[in-house]
């Protein structure tokens, strides 16, 4: 890891965060700007939104201009920009727009340390290589957590993202500095977007890299907090302790999945397992929805490390990818798997809205149940597809 790559990964360190902080800060945020879950819902379905829509032209700009350019540029404008609108946000149309250019600004920072290790590194590493990326960055998730909640109650939600965006503009300022543009590929190649499209065998990938980061992304981006709040009467000291659970509980799933490629011989059926784990923790979520915040927080736990292989995802559909598309391959499944997160945050968003005159209970216990539907019907697609370990 040279010093590039380290600082990409504080930068991915940051992007993890701005996905994950809003379900510490939603009860300090509504009292101060009467943003309740539905309205904070759309918020983080801005952040993968934007972040999904930015993929295919960062793919592009990946291949044509390096990571250096692409990834310093966005995380300042966007990053560090939207990160002072949110600290001065006073509507909700200021805190979906602030999330909007966070989005943006994230957007390309792990694709840029992907195209790295694609185009430096032996295939056969990539699995391992994307792994430690995402579990070593996921750190940003655990900040997300309980030292997030403690940094509201001593600089406030406002001063907590200020500093953010000063954080997010030094951390841009690192990646034009020390990261290095690998070898441009032979651009005399014809292809695009179009052309991986058109490869029969991402047909049965892409559905379970649209659904496989919705439940852990979801939950541990929004809906644990809430719900831990509305069931248990939880306090956001408390649910900073249970985010920081299931934020671990996810680091530590990545770091497994990564080399268990290798070990066991497949990366489809590895992946497979994986997502009928999930399933079967979000069921067992919905049938114990209110049984107790111990079990609930374990549950969720287990949610977070079984859906841990998303980079053995990223690696499986890698392998079938020719080199001058590399940057806008990994970017395609990227845009599958974060703008599943963004589509299905408005869609829980509006499951939630449904049962507000009902119960907390029914609410969220629909909520994880749609989750574990979307979820089973992706891999069981998946379940056809071709294995790759080249």
């Amino acid at each position: 890891m040279n010093a590039g790559l380290i600082v990409l990964c504080l930068a991915y360190v940051l992007s993890q965060f701005f996905r994950a902080f809003l379900a510490v800060l939603a009860g300090p945020m509504e009292t101060d700007t009467g943003a309740g879950p539905e309205v904070l819902a759309v918020a983080s379905g801005m952040w993968f939104l934007s972040f999904a829509l930015m993929q295919l032209p960062v793919g592009w700009a990946l291949d044509k201009i390096g990571p250096r350019r692409t990834a310093s540029v966005l995380l300042l404008v966007g990053g560090a920009g939207g990160a002072a609108l949110f600290a001065l946000a006073t509507t909700p149309f200021h805190i979906h727009a602030a999330m909007f250019l966070i989005g943006i600004g994230c957007a390309p920072v792990l694709m840029a340390s992907y195209y790295i290790f694609a185009r430096e590194y032996p295939p056969a590493r990539f699995a391992t290589l994307a792994a430690l990326m995402l579990g070593v960055g996921s750190v940003g998730n655990l900040i997300a957590s309980y030292p997030t909640a403690l940094a509201a109650d001593w600089f406030g939600w406002r001063g907590t993202l200020a500093g953010l965006s000063v954080m997010s503009a030094m951390v841009a300022a690192g990646i034009f500095l020390t990261v290095q543009d690998p070898d441009q590929a032979d651009h005399t190649e014809k292809g695009s977007v179009l052309s991986l499209l058109r490869m029969p065998v991402m047909w049965l990938i892409l559905p379970l890299m649209l659904v496989n980061y919705l439940p852990s992304g979801s939950i541990r981006g929004l809906w644990i907090g809430p719900y831990l709040s509305d069931v248990f009467a939880l306090d956001t000291g408390q649910i900073g302790q249970a985010t920081l659970i299931m934020g671990a509980s996810m680091i530590a799933g990545t770091l497994s999945y990564g080399p268990l490629d290798w070990i066991l011989g497949t990366r489809k059926w590895l992946v497979a397992g994986g997502g009928i784990a999930s399933v079967i923790a979000l069921l067992a979520l919905v049938l114990l929805i209110d049984h107790s915040a111990a079990l609930s927080i374990a549950l969720c736990a287990l949610i977070g490390f079984f859906g841990g292989y998303f980079p053995v995802i990223i690696a499986h559909g890698r392998a079938f990818f020719p080199p001058h598309l590399v940057g806008r391959g990994v970017t395609l499944m990227n845009l599958f798997g974060i703008g599943g997160v963004g589509l299905g945050q408005l869609a829980t968003g509006r499951i939630h809205t449904a049962y507000a005159d009902t119960s907390a209970v029914a609410g969220y216990s629909a909520i994880f149940g749609f989750l574990a539907l979307l979820l089973l019907v992706g891999t069981v697609i998946y379940m056809f597809s071709r294995d790759s370990l080249d």
